[in-house]
């Protein structure tokens, strides 16, 4: 206990020790104030006197007890510090009781920091030390560079309470959030700092703060693309409950005021009114002068012009007649007495001119029909009109529902016309858009920079029987408007679709003067259900009206497939078997017949067009390696199919399964005009067989916008905004809908020039062709994707997807996109015509053949390469053996052959010459015919006679015979006696001469 009183009296102690060696007079009461010391571990504390002059220390008074640490004071009171009690404010100030509040931005507030910073690690030039939350009197503004901005503020709680505020955020090219840490610097959740964008209004925040201390940060960081003006975020009326007490009041801001004592806030002056700082009540403008609500002060009125009002018409009377009424632009700030100049002239204000004039009553729009009292009805369920009668929709027919407005007599039930001021948010007005008969256009505004809102609000959708419901179609409902606008100044009109007017995101916008022409937009989603168009004359604030001529008109708007709409028409619809009326939906792969209503089955290989279900032209056929699925209500690719190779004419089989995993990639880094890097980033689904995962673009600043198809595109800024690595935004698909996929370079319109990727190898690029459905203003026909798959065998590791080098960006004109993915997955199915064999030599009786890939290689999985085999073999030695005993054996026995008939030759040559020499004695008479016979017993004598007179060589030489001219042998006779040769003539068969 005594312990926790020393702790409490550490402050006192403190000033007294300074004092000891003061000798200044005593003090008066307004020379210190009152402060409490730190609570102590009972929960007390004390009050000591505090001098508001350092070293001033004599008469102060002595410290005495203080309240209790949970002491508080309620709303419209504060802690009077020398009775300790609670005191109601008095008129014309305000107290939050436990809580302290800031409304006023002329300067900074005390204890609130800014400063700016560069979160972009890669850029280090930027200097960012200008780039801070400036305060506007009303608001405090953050910076619109691309630095990081915060905003900070300490407070200490004695109890848990809560930070209000209110935000006007209408750029979504600043990046903006608030958070919270406590003491051990824990931030609140990642998910509910971030704020959402807000169009048209000032945007209240709560947010609870637990006891203790709390850091509040506000920060912003700008990220323009485009090069166009960025609107600041802007803050005011920031409060904080929770701190123990309040020892003051606050002073009524000027344009407020409180009449009575004990207030917890200020009320706003009204319009033509004004108040000063502190005021108890508001003062009246002169007759010459004016003031917006909330003002702190008179402007002086300026005299009329004709833009000071606008046109409209009053509903249709029983004649079908309507008057022409001029109004005044509310509320009126211009004054028709004043004179002098009036644009530049020396004429005087304007007069309202009279209304009254009448005209005949529009048409009613499709759907309607005209009542006794010439109003527009809706037509019953089941009926349709043109705008005049209502008819039953014949039996087999079905009402086409929806809404179309072409003629503005009034101002449609599900519409709704406002004025939103970023400055002066509280003068709504219903008189942003106006009919006019043929159009509807927007009117003045109370400045240039206002927002001229018009808002259309459905319940939401049902296709009819005829269309039914399927997961692959994209296409629920369909808004179609025709519009133009016409600008001096920088002019904007914006297309937003939302959850409601509230979350509404940007869809399209349209800047400077447009001529006439019509937009259309897919519906997709039942939870889009709101649909806005805003227009701005300018960006520039001004308190001077110079941009009122600017003008945007909206001739027609149609939306379809609407809960509770009327029909302009009927359709044929095919009959159930309940009821001869009874409308249903044709089989899958059926379309009806035109004017029979009869369900007939389309062609193998189609699917049923979204927006048309009768005649034979509902039933597409599918583009190339694409087929149908279930539904028959898209194409899709299982990515496995067949192509004919224009080298060689062979059918080449694919497999790109492995690559249908969703994939993402990016551009080269970007830089905008304030040296921010940024990345354009692709998600690519390549396949699209039923159940797959699709591509999937999402804005994760607000994570309120996704985009799902085949390939999608978002902008990543490379920076740690939110703690974030990566913050991406501004997604759009580029490609929901498969095509077909060959190796044309060109397929329903869409060209894949092969000048963006050239290539040396002899296989063909397969070709992956993608159609978007959504149409901006730039791509009036959709955007398109091409993917080009290439047989890459050195791509082994993270596939190489690379974009054009003569765009960077992935497109050159922003509607058709390319792309480039080389892999080895990329290649055709390996076949037996990919590998070769290699024998090897016979080794040991052995030998072995391998197979291997032909090179380079180009194919991938498909067959694989067979394994080794192992065959018996005969070596070369065996053969080299057998070939030397064959050649022996063949030369012995050519040698006895030779030797046989060369015995042969020469008995018969000596029993020749026998013969002859026998011949010699009986001369003119030819031996007889056996006496050629050799007698047994001569063979040996002979031999041996003849060798013993001739060498080897004179016997080889004696195989030669001397052929006359007539061609019979002469043979010599050496058996004669004779020395002369004796010649003998016969014929070859021995005959007779």
């Amino acid at each position: 206990m005594w312990q926790g009183m020393r702790m409490g009296l550490h402050t006192f102690e403190m000033w007294s020790s300074v004092c000891q060696h003061a000798t200044h007079p005593s003090l008066s009461e307004s020379d210190y104030h009152f402060e409490y010391t730190d609570c102590d571990v009972l929960g007390s504390r004390w009050r000591v006197a505090v001098p508001n002059k350092p070293d001033t220390c004599t008469g102060l008074p002595d410290p005495v007890k203080g309240t209790q640490c949970t002491f508080s004071c309620s709303e419209g009171e504060f802690l009077d510090m020398r009775s300790q009690e609670c005191q109601k404010c008095s008129a014309g100030t305000y107290s939050l009781g436990t809580g302290v509040a800031f409304d006023e931005w002329d300067s900074m507030p005390a204890g609130f920091i800014s400063h700016g910073m560069n979160m972009n690690i890669a850029d280090i030039y930027t200097n960012c030390s200008n780039s801070t939350w400036i305060p506007k009197g009303d608001y405090i503004a953050s910076n619109i560079d691309e630095c990081t901005s915060t905003l900070s503020y300490a407070v200490s709680l004695k109890k848990a309470g809560t930070v209000s505020f209110e935000y006007f955020y209408p750029d979504n090219t600043i990046f903006f959030e608030f958070y919270v840490q406590n003491d051990q610097c824990e931030s609140t959740d990642s998910e509910g700092r971030w704020m959402r964008t807000s169009e048209k209004d000032w945007t209240p925040h709560n947010l609870k703060l637990n006891r203790g201390n709390n850091v509040l940060y506000w920060r912003t960081t700008s990220f323009a693309l485009t090069g166009s003006t960025v609107k600041p975020v802007l803050l005011r009326n920031i409060a904080i409950s929770g701190v123990a007490y309040t020892s003051e009041c606050f002073r009524c801001k000027p344009g407020t005021y409180s009449t009575k004592p004990g207030s917890a806030h200020c009320t706003p002056c009204p319009a033509d009114s004004y108040s000063n700082k502190g005021a108890t009540v508001c003062q009246q403008c002169e007759e010459d002068k004016y003031a917006e609500a909330g003002s702190g002060s008179c402007k002086q009125r300026p005299a009329c012009t004709t833009s000071d009002y606008f046109y409209t018409h009053t509903p249709c009377d029983s004649k079908g007649q309507t008057q022409l009424m001029y109004k005044w632009i509310e509320p009126k700030i211009c004054s028709e007495t004043v004179e002098g100049a009036v644009d530049n002239s020396t004429e005087g204000a304007v007069k309202l001119p009279a209304s009254g004039q009448m005209e005949t009553c529009p048409p009613c729009n499709p759907g309607f029909s005209v009542t006794n009292t010439s109003a527009c009805e809706p037509c019953p369920h089941g009926s349709y009109s043109n705008g005049t009668a209502c008819a039953e929709c014949p039996v087999g027919t079905e009402p086409v529902v929806g809404f179309e407005y072409k003629w503005w007599n009034k101002m449609p039930d599900n519409m709704r016309s406002s004025v939103y001021s970023r400055e002066y948010s509280d003068s709504v007005r219903s008189t942003g858009w106006e009919v006019a008969g043929e159009y509807i256009y927007t009117t003045p505004g109370d400045l240039d920079s206002d927002y001229m809102m018009l808002s259309l609000t459905v319940p939401g959708y049902r296709l009819p029987h005829s269309m039914a419901k399927d997961d692959e179609r994209s296409e629920l409902s369909r808004i179609s408007f025709v519009f133009e606008t016409q600008c001096t100044a920088d002019c904007t009109l914006y297309f937003m679709a939302g959850y409601n007017e509230r979350t509404n995101d940007m869809v399209e916008h349209w800047r400077g003067t447009t001529r006439k022409q019509s937009y259309s937009y897919l519906v997709k989603s039942n939870s889009t259900v709101s649909f806005t168009w805003g227009f701005q004359r300018t960006q520039a604030f001004s308190e001077v009206r110079q941009y009122s001529g600017d003008f945007a008109k909206m001739y027609s708007v149609q939306i379809t497939n609407v809960m509770g709409g009327v029909a302009s028409q009927c359709r044929h619809c095919a009959l159930g078997s309940g009821s001869a009326s009874e409308c249903v939906p044709c089989p899958p792969a059926h379309y009806m017949v035109k004017g029979t209503g009869m369900c007939k089955s389309c062609p193998p290989n189609t699917f049923i067009r979204a927006d048309q279900t009768v005649g034979e032209a509902a039933c597409v056929h599918c583009g190339p390696n694409t087929h149908s699925n279930k539904a028959h209500s898209a194409c899709v690719s299982d990515c496995r199919l067949d192509l004919q190779s224009t080298v060689g004419g062979e059918v080449l089989q694919y497999d790109f399964t492995p690559l249908a995993n969703i994939t993402s990639f990016q551009s080269s880094p970007r830089f905008t005009s304030k040296g921010l890097r940024y990345f354009h980033q692709f998600r690519v689904g390549l396949c699209g067989e039923e159940g797959r995962e699709v591509a999937v673009c999402v804005d994760n600043v607000t994570e309120s916008r996704k985009v799902r198809g085949y390939a999608c595109q978002s902008t990543v800024v490379p920076s740690e905004v939110r703690g974030q690595s990566v913050v991406s935004s501004q997604p759009f698909t580029i490609g929901d809908t498969l095509i077909g996929v060959t190796s044309d370079t060109s397929l329903d319109s869409i060209a894949s020039l092969e000048s963006y990727f050239t290539t040396k190898s002899n296989l063909p690029d397969v070709i992956f062709y993608y159609r978007s459905s959504e149409t901006t203003q730039a791509c009036n026909k959709g955007r398109t994707t091409t993917i080009r798959l290439r047989c890459d065998p050195t791509v082994t590791g993270k596939d190489q997807i690379t974009l054009p080098s003569k765009c960077s960006e992935g497109t050159c004109d922003g509607c058709s996109f390319h792309f480039l993915w080389r892999s080895q997955y990329a290649c055709p199915l390996c076949t037996e015509r990919h590998y070769r064999e290699i024998v090897s030599a016979c080794i040991q009786g052995i030998q072995r053949t391998t197979y291997v890939w032909q090179q380079p290689l180009q194919c991938t999985g498909g067959v694989s390469l067979p394994a080794q085999t192992v065959s018996a073999c005969v070596t070369l030695d065996f053969w080299l053996k057998v070939g030397v005993s064959t050649g022996t054996v063949a030369a012995i026995l050519l040698i006895s052959i030779s030797c046989y008939f060369w015995k042969r030759t020469r008995k018969l040559e000596y029993k020749y010459s026998k013969l002859m020499m026998t011949a010699g004695d009986k001369e003119c008479e030819l031996p007889a015919a056996d006496s050629c016979a050799i007698m047994e017993g001569e063979d040996a004598e002979d031999d041996l006679i003849y060798l013993t007179k001739k060498s080897f060589f004179t016997k080889i030489k004696s195989f030669s015979r001397e052929r006359s001219s007539d061609g019979f042998d002469s043979v010599p006779l050496n058996s004669s006696p004779s020395p002369n040769l004796i010649s003998l003539w016969w014929t070859p068969q021995f005959g007779n001469p």
